[in-house]
């Protein structure tokens, strides 16, 4: 009988030479990844005009395809039962917790459309240059104004449930085609 050394080192030789020749072809392998996070991204590819809300510090996107507000350094947008944030207009839009979003945004009419799209419609250079002293200007009327639309609001859930904490759940705010988590 030979020495079982000889044969172990023969067993390892053959399995380090099957292995090098099996490495030696190129591996094909495929990998599938599907992730979904939602909605589409909000895309606000050039700098919007913007409709300031008179007696507020909230501004509004008049784009009926979708709700972008500006309030308190931030762009709010909701998505479905989904709320986004982002520091600029273009993003990079962040999901945000439905109960961290401001009262001024979430007690926005549904009809702001409606009841503001004939206010004052400023293009974005200057919108970005002017808030600021316009938001010091309506600080005071600010505070009047957000009382006024969370007695509307509140009105408006009497009769709805306790966690329906946006009236029809899904209703449009005049964008005709969104449906929010407000």
């Amino acid at each position: 009988m030979r020495n079982p050394g000889s044969i172990i080192r023969c067993l390892l030789a053959g399995a380090a030479f099957v292995a090098a020749m099996g490495f030696s072809e190129p591996v094909r392998a495929e990998v599938s990844v599907n992730i979904n996070l939602g909605p589409p991204p909000i895309l606000v590819s050039a700098p919007p005009v913007v409709v300031m809300i008179p007696q507020s510090q909230v501004y509004f996107v008049p784009d009926p395809q979708i709700d972008v507000f500006f309030y308190a350094g931030y762009w709010w947008s909701p998505r479905g039962q989904q709320w986004y944030r982002a520091r600029a207009y273009n993003g990079p839009w962040g999901m945000i917790e439905q109960r961290r979003v401001p009262p001024a945004v979430v007690y926005m009419p549904r009809d702001y459309r409606t009841r503001y799209g004939q206010e004052k419609h400023v293009p974005y250079g200057q919108w970005k240059k002017d808030h600021s002293s316009w938001d010091r200007q309506n600080r005071k009327s600010h505070k009047q104004w957000e009382k006024e639309r969370e007695k509307e609001w509140k009105e408006s859930q009497k009769g709805h449930g306790k966690d329906d904490k946006h009236g029809d759940q899904g209703g449009d705010h005049g964008g005709g085609q969104g449906k929010h988590g407000r």
